[in-house]
């Protein structure tokens, strides 16, 4: 059966192709695009043209050999700026920044040693710790205390106590066997 779609599908693509291809070999051409003028002074692939280029681009020049002895340049940079802004970064990145509090012992997840944070955000270790501690003590770790030891807004860590709770594990006791059996009554 595939043999003969096959011969099908042959006969309705060759059907009436001598036509089609005549028809495709008499259509007009298109025409080319325009050139810009600039290109009909540009020699064509003619060696003898091309070398008389060839030959005013490799001639010397001595006027402008002479001009271009006269030019002289000469740069200093600025050595005291550098100094100056590089020691103003410092101290912004000082105040700008607090040490850790809590970290993970020996970097186990090849995490990199961090050693400080930016004012107002907290590693991962430190939400959880923070988090956990209100959990645990909510009366002696409020609010205004987690953003006083961390560097937060205040608005921030109350929007971290409200919206955002540590896992609770808990621990479900295997029932025995007995009690799963289930009795016929």
């Amino acid at each position: 059966m595939s043999n003969m779609g096959a011969r099908i599908a042959r006969v309705i693509t060759n059907f009436n192709l001598e036509n089609r291809a005549h028809r495709e070999i008499c259509k007009l051409k298109p025409r080319a695009a325009p050139r810009h003028p600039t290109t009909d002074s540009l020699p064509q692939h003619n060696t003898a043209v091309s070398s008389g280029f060839m030959t005013e681009i490799n001639q010397r020049n001595d006027p402008l050999l002479s001009m271009l002895k006269d030019v002289y340049v000469e740069s200093k940079d600025p050595e005291s700026q550098g100094e100056e802004v590089s020691t103003v970064n410092k101290a912004e990145k000082e105040t700008d920044r607090r040490l850790l509090k809590f970290s993970l012992p020996g970097s186990p997840y090849g995490i990199c040693d961090v050693t400080d944070v930016p004012k107002g955000k907290l590693t991962l270790v430190e939400a959880l710790t923070v988090l956990n501690n209100h959990k645990q003590m909510p009366k002696t770790w409020t609010t205004e205390k987690m953003a006083q030891e961390y560097s937060l807004d205040p608005k921030d860590a109350k929007a971290l106590a409200d919206f955002f709770i540590p896992f609770d594990v808990k621990i479900i006791q295997v029932e025995s066997a007995k009690n799963k059996q289930i009795n016929d009554s």
